[in-house]
């Protein structure tokens, strides 16, 4: 198996304290990284870096672990620009939007939304993602619901269920019919292809009760939970996360006192995932990332790709966000955008940068992964390594 060592990095971020400088980061200030296949094999200060059967000269810039994108829609067709023009006019956001998208993925062939998905995909990685997760959500049939898992559980392993996006409009008059079809034969169809399971539980969708019972129908069959959570309003969505050990409460942008306690409780349980891409693109109220890190929450970043409120893939994007408007130091941004999306996937091989870690890794044209918040826009990842294997 080939060996590659990848020399004179400027500023390497490990996310193992113990590893470097003993911050979260685990900062290594001229390093190096060895990779054996699919894996880091070793890492540590340049001058002390093993032989290996190839080497790659970072030239004094940072590398950072591949991003983590824990919250993703991807396996949609359609457009929906018509829909932010308006917005961006005055039009605030609500979850109709989606029944557009829906009627498009429906129209569609398996080939399309393939291709689509694998668009979307290269277009993160060129940006510094290496893994990522995404969401059925825009059929809401059975069979539209089942084909769309199966297409991206091709390309990843981190595939979720959201037969719960919205009450399925063939079923506007009968929501708890959906329901029924949800945590029924859509569940038995979906599973087979799915790590995860996923509600939209909010104002317009889905409440805590139908929420409740499409996750734990969901849990009985083998799927673990994770939650759509007080995005547009207050709601159960946070305490129903934390009381069924989701491994994730995404969006938490509107938050009591007492819920933001919930997550603190519960940090090494339910990470709170925080989606600055959707409050950008819909004008609304940013998350309070501060309040939650200060209270002791575990936090990640994610993009929340999808046409309808967040269409960027762009992880750097997220972190200058959330640097900007949702009051984190750079530090904490890129700890939640690569190891704080590790957690809310449950996953211990991606989002650091240790031996027998799996081999992912961007390489910044920057001396320091503050650049990424210091430089916003700025098309920085100049290489990837995913799988041990150059990407980009």
């Amino acid at each position: 198996m080939t060996t590659t060592a990848i020399t004179h990095i400027g500023s390497l971020v490990t996310n193992d304290p113990a590893l470097g400088d003993g911050s979260p980061l685990g900062l290594i200030q001229d390093a190096a990284v060895v990779i054996d296949g699919e894996t880091v094999a070793w890492v540590g200060p340049a001058d002390k870096v093993p032989a290996a059967d190839e080497s790659f000269d970072a030239a004094g810039r940072a590398v950072i672990p591949g991003f983590v994108d824990s919250h993703s829609h991807l396996v949609f067709a359609g457009d929906r620009t018509a829909e932010f023009n308006a917005r961006m006019s005055g039009r605030s956001y609500s979850a109709g939007g989606i029944r557009t998208t829906v009627a498009a993925t429906r129209a569609a062939t398996d080939a399309e939304l393939e291709a689509n998905l694998l668009r979307h995909l290269d277009e993160a990685r060129r940006q510094g993602t290496t893994t990522f997760e995404t969401k059925s959500g825009y059929g809401l049939t059975v069979a539209d619901e089942a084909r769309a898992l199966r297409i991206a559980a091709a390309h990843t392993e981190e595939v979720t269920y959201l037969g719960a996006h919205i009450v399925s409009p063939d079923y506007a008059e009968d929501p708890a019919g959906y329901v029924d079809l949800v945590t029924g034969e859509m569940l038995t169809a979906c599973a087979p292809y799915a790590r995860w399971v996923d509600v939209f539980c909010e104002k317009g969708a889905f409440d805590g009760d139908q929420a409740r019972a499409i996750l734990t129908a969901g849990a009985a069959a083998g799927l673990i939970p994770r939650v759509h959570a007080n995005q547009l309003s207050y709601g159960p969505g946070v305490q129903l996360a934390v009381e069924l050990e989701a491994a994730s409460a995404d969006h938490c942008t509107h938050l009591t006192d007492a819920d933001v306690d919930a997550l603190a409780q519960a940090a090494d349980t339910t990470v709170a995932t925080l989606l600055p891409g959707a409050e950008f693109s819909t004008r609304a109220q940013w998350p309070d990332a501060r309040r939650l890190i200060d209270a002791g929450a575990t936090v990640a970043l994610s993009t929340d790709c999808n046409p309808g409120s967040s269409y960027t893939s762009s992880m750097p994007f997220c972190i200058a966000l959330a640097v900007r408007d949702m009051r984190m130091t750079p530090d904490e941004a890129l700890w939640s955008a690569t190891a704080g999306g590790a957690r809310a996937l449950r996953r211990t091989d991606v989002g650091v940068v240790t031996p027998g870690a799996r081999a992912d890794l961007a390489l910044l044209d920057a001396p320091s992964h503050v650049h990424l918040a210091y430089r916003p826009g700025v098309p920085l990842v100049s290489a990837v390594w995913q799988r041990g294997v150059r990407a980009v």
